[in-house]
């Protein structure tokens, strides 16, 4: 069983909300879910406004969003729920890998960002991943946020040297895709205290959510990674020539 966000020790079915205006995307959701113990689908819409009124009258764990809806579209949703202070965890499922559309979903809150096209078996495991309060993003769309991001490296790069050890820690587990809940059991400090960290660490590396963050910290670890084998690679080539 998967544990709820409230109580993290208390195993029992994730309970998610499907919006999506296709039925039989909908049902194959639910069929999907159903093939897993630790997820329960309590409510379904389609459309935004009834969306926001089924998040707030059940309150699930986990909200699975598209972007493509007639009215009220997934971005306005999104924003909407975030507004109204829903606390579950948001993660768009959508067709679309549109710049403009990953960047601003995930700017107004989003948690994730899954596209359609994954294999049936990887969307279920991605959603048992965020309803335990990890990251989730496709492969594609990690590509489409790190260029968004990259303007200001540099910048960045230096602010991070000025972040206390304790707000480094917390963007080291924020990277690995942890909630604020998860963070928090992992450095045995309170919710509350994570949350203040996490939002000094977006003020002083000028981004704008936790998804942002982790992307760029993981690119930055990549790319950290790559020079250092770069540097190995060159250093035994030199030591070869001189034998």
């Amino acid at each position: 069983m998967i544990s709820n966000r409230n109580d993290p020790d208390q195993s029992k079915p994730a309970t998610l909300l499907l919006v999506d205006d296709h039925p039989l995307l909908r049902k194959g959701l639910i069929q999907l879910v159903d093939l897993d113990d630790s997820l329960t689908v309590v409510a379904e819409a389609d459309n935004g406004r009834e969306a926001l009124k089924l998040a707030l009258e059940h309150d699930p764990d986990l909200i699975l969003l598209d972007l493509n809806m007639q009215g009220m579209d997934g971005l306005e949703t999104l924003k909407a729920m975030r507004e109204a202070q829903i606390s579950a965890r948001i993660i768009i499922l959508t067709v679309s890998d549109n710049n403009e559309d990953v960047v601003c979903a995930i700017t107004y809150g989003a948690d994730g960002y899954l596209l359609k096209d994954m294999e049936p078996e990887d969307i279920l495991q991605k959603i048992k991943q965020a309803a335990v309060g990890k990251m989730v993003i496709s492969e594609k769309v990690t590509h489409i946020l790190a260029g968004a991001i990259r303007k200001g490296d540099n910048q960045r790069n230096n602010m991070l040297a000025r972040l206390t050890s304790r707000e480094r820690d917390i963007l080291k587990q924020i990277a690995k895709g942890l909630s604020n809940k998860l963070i928090a059991r992992e450095l045995n400090i309170s919710d509350g205290t994570v949350k203040v960290h996490v939002k000094h660490i977006l003020k002083k590396l000028e981004l704008r959510s936790r998804v942002e963050a982790a992307v760029w910290m993981v690119n930055q670890n990549s790319a950290s990674q790559g020079s250092a084998n770069q540097s190995h690679n060159h250093q035994s080539t030199a030591n070869q020539n001189n034998d």
